[in-house]
């Protein structure tokens, strides 16, 4: 199904509501060239979340999953005009296919409608591509929405030369041998600007092969994949990484043939980080970046030899090439803040968004003379390496002290018997709010008592959990981050 056959042309908004497929890439690139925009709409979303990202960005079309279908049809005719309906099986070979059409517990019924449209593998057409006279500076090419954990999501603006910019920008960072001709495992979803950008639009730039993991949740599959196909680069997030070396067959599989990994999307632990580089031999960096800088920022030096000499455990690392950064003060977003000491970061460059779509007042809070303000409370010390102190949103203020949950849950990380852990603020008669964290065991010995008094041993007094829960699991967000609001919703403030 041609895209522009369907009468789509620049400007139009296109929803797109896929996993890691194949046919994500297809649509991608389609969209883009006609000068349209994609938005990125995750799988997972009830149909209340689709329905507001469809009427917030005003988006006409609907590519989905067939899986999904069933989120998108209450929202036709009134709120799509046309919904375009893909099936994985499609990019199957023959007998893959019939076996997976067997095995499927479920399939959805595809309605019969003008404008519901049942997409297979596209040919090659003999008609002359539609491609639209684009403006790569000024031209949206995809809407980002932000989480949306502090309130209604908001979509960036992210143009072509955004994006572009942010790929070349990765590349450069990368060592000489792995900057073509490599292949990665994708598994960071697509709909998430981090994935579309390390895991797609990078390594096709670079001329490097995909494998595509539709699923990052499954660990097992993951493994086998890397044992079998031997990817070369790894980009993914902290959770990705725990499950990989905790995951416990691991020993089973072959995952020395990973050599880069750059981490983002969450804090990375320093003792994960240590830990995986010493069970696979790759290079573990943490990188940082939001869905306004499309979203990479900052990037660890990926060097292989003398590897040491660059690292600083706990740095996000140096900004990309091309981009301007400062750490400035939260009293008054202006004034510079001395080396080492703790302000809002903000950032100038090529790959930062163009504004948010239709939130004006936003746009004025947020974009200042170029700058953008991330709401992110970091340093910067002598040697230009950036370190994220904690999301401004995330502070505590314990009895007049500031304290950084990050701070926290680096030492308590330190603990052997520690599995996973999160650290939040909640409610205090006496202090205003206390510091209280959630703890995942690893042995299952661990104390509160025995954390409390680890932590005592290497922060300050006001900075130790007053409040230890120990729960089997942490909850995630749909990307795989670990989710605070819930874990300030569930202990209800107190």
């Amino acid at each position: 199904m041609r895209l522009g056959e369907l009468g789509i042309t620049k400007g139009d908004r296109i929803a797109v509501m896929l996993p890691n497929i194949p046919q994500y890439i297809t649509y991608f690139f389609a969209i883009v060239k006609l000068g349209a925009i994609i938005v990125q709409v995750n799988p997972l979303y009830t149909m209340r979340e689709l329905e507001f990202e469809i009427k917030d960005s005003g988006a006409n079309t609907l590519i989905v999953m067939d899986d999904f279908i069933d989120k998108a049809l209450p929202l036709y005719p009134a709120k799509l005009k046309r919904i375009l309906v893909v099936k994985v099986q499609y990019y199957l070979p023959p007998v893959v296919s019939q076996l997976y059409t067997l095995i499927k517990k479920e399939h959805k019924k595809i309605p019969v409608a003008d404008n519901i449209y049942l997409c297979k593998v596209p040919k090659k057409s003999k008609l002359p591509s539609k491609e639209a006279d684009i403006d790569p500076e000024n031209d949206p090419a995809l809407l980002q929405y932000t989480g949306g954990t502090t309130g209604l999501p908001k979509a960036a603006i992210l143009t072509h030369k955004n994006l572009i910019s942010n790929a070349y920008q990765i590349i450069e960072y990368m060592p000489d041998k792995y900057k073509k001709n490599i292949s990665y495992l994708s598994s960071i979803p697509f709909f998430h600007v981090y994935g579309m950008m390390t895991a797609m639009l990078t390594p096709l730039l670079q001329g490097s092969k995909i494998i595509l993991i539709p699923d990052p949740r499954d660990i097992k599959t993951a493994l086998k994949i890397i044992d079998k196909k031997k990817p070369v680069a790894f980009p993914g997030i902290p959770t990705l990484y725990h499950g990989i070396i905790t995951y416990k067959d691991v020993k089973k599989y072959h995952i020395d043939n990973v050599k880069i990994c750059i981490s983002g999307a969450s804090p990375l632990p320093v003792e994960l980080q240590k830990n995986f580089e010493s069970m696979t031999g790759a290079i573990l960096v943490e990188g940082y970046g939001l869905s306004e800088c499309s979203p990479v920022a900052n990037v660890t030096p990926l060097v292989e030899d003398d590897r040491e000499k660059y690292r600083r455990f706990g740095s996000v690392g140096l900004p990309v090439s091309n981009t301007y950064e400062k750490i400035v003060s939260t009293e008054d977003g202006v004034t510079e803040m001395p080396l080492n000491e703790p302000g809002e970061l903000v950032i100038k460059g090529p790959q930062v968004m163009k504004g948010y779509w239709n939130r004006p007042d936003e746009n004025a809070k947020t974009m200042v003379d170029g700058w953008l303000h991330t709401g992110d409370i970091a340093k910067m010390d002598e040697d230009g390496y950036v370190y994220i102190v904690d999301r401004e949103k995330d502070l505590i203020i314990a009895g007049g002290y500031n304290i950084y949950p990050r701070e926290v849950e680096e030492v308590i990380y330190e603990n052997p018997k520690v599995s996973e852990c999160a650290v939040i603020g909640v409610k205090d008669a006496h202090r205003g709010e206390t510091v209280k964290a959630f703890i995942v065991k690893k042995d299952s010995s661990l104390t509160d008592a025995e954390i409390i008094n680890f932590c005592k041993e290497r922060l300050a007094v006001y900075k130790v959990p007053k409040i230890i829960e120990f729960r089997d699991e942490l909850p995630l967000t749909l990307v795989g981050k670990v989710d605070k609001k819930a874990l300030r919703g569930g202990d209800n403030g107190k």
